[in-house]
């Protein structure tokens, strides 16, 4: 009897933490927002499509094998000449625009969230040993940060791509490229996290707590993990939800402009960039669809980054 018991007892349990959950005021206000809600579905069908584009993709727009010029250029299915197989069409290479987008997307999303991991590190790991420490490190790293924000991100990228590649030689270029993209955009957005979390920082370590964890004698290294990082991290996790969005925004001007990832990787910007060519010719769809797809994917993402900062913001609820 003790068996089923325990087991009652522990769904019970897993139930009541579920309806608490459920109850939270997070979830609360994300219910009661209807524009959160519809663009939190729409960030999960863009997140699904690419995560499970070999699996639902009608086509593998890549295999050499599977393609066919005798399809290129055919218009949507609904527009005359068109065909259901390929919804949206095809490139010039017979490659089903549907398909492309949704493996486009995956690299997007790739470089996107992979660059602001880097970023959301290499910036309240500086954040954090400056506002802790103070004095000349915290100066030189500031003035760096000064110094970077006199420049756009997208030119930042471009010099740290460019050097990237002169300095790597031809025949390696394309295996490191996606991680040369990441690289670039990471450190040319480092900055705003390594500002927010300074400033946290200098706040926090005024308190009584870090004080008395300095009196029992825990090293700086642990105060800044254990007690200043745990408080600091609010604002950052909606700094880096938002700044997903513009590193794929980023990642697309840099794939649009032709120094991007290689077109055997291609991403939206690299779609958009190939259907450039033909927009004024009459294939509309080969630029317009993965445009609007990007659009879609960037705009749901800003929209519940902007609910959950003020979700997370205590002074409006």
């Amino acid at each position: 009897m003790t068996e089923p018991v325990t087991a009652a007892a522990a769904t019970t349990a897993r139930e009541t933490r579920l309806a608490a959950a459920w109850k939270s005021d997070i979830l609360y206000s994300f219910r009661r927002d209807p524009v959160a809600v519809v663009s939190m579905i729409a960030l999960l069908i863009c997140l699904g499509a690419a995560f499970f584009a070999p699996w639902v993709a009608p086509h593998n727009p890549f295999d050499l094998k599977t393609l066919n010029l005798q399809d290129a250029l055919t218009p949507p299915a609904w527009e005359q000449g068109g065909r259901p197989g390929f919804l949206l069409g095809t490139d010039d290479q017979g490659r089903d625009v549907l398909s492309a987008i949704m493996f486009g997307a995956r690299i997007s999303l790739l470089v996107g969230l992979a660059s602001v991991a880097f970023a959301m590190i290499l910036g309240v790991t500086l954040g954090l040993v400056a506002g802790y420490v103070g004095g000349r490190l915290d100066a030189v790293i500031m003035r760096i940060a000064d110094v970077q924000l006199s420049f756009p991100a997208i030119l930042i990228a471009l010099l740290i791509d460019g050097v990237a590649r002169a300095l790597l030689p031809r025949d390696a270029q394309t295996g490191v490229a996606l991680a040369v993209l990441i690289l670039a955009i990471g450190l040319a957005n480092w900055v705003q996290y390594a500002r927010t979390v300074r400033g946290s920082t200098m706040v926090e370590k005024t308190k009584e707590y870090v004080q008395a964890a300095r009196v029992i004698g825990i090293t700086p290294l642990a105060i800044m993990r254990r007690h200043l990082l745990p408080n600091v991290l609010g604002p950052v996790l909606v700094l880096a939800t938002l700044n997903i969005a513009t590193a794929i925004i980023t990642e697309a001007t840099l794939s649009f402009l032709g120094v991007g990832v290689p077109p055997t990787q291609p991403s939206l910007g690299t779609l958009i960039r190939v259907g450039n060519d033909f927009l004024f010719s009459g294939e509309w769809w080969i630029t317009i669809f993965p445009g609007a797809a990007l659009v879609i994917m960037v705009l749901a993402i800003n929209l519940v980054g902007d609910w959950l900062r003020d979700a997370l913001n205590p002074r409006l609820r």
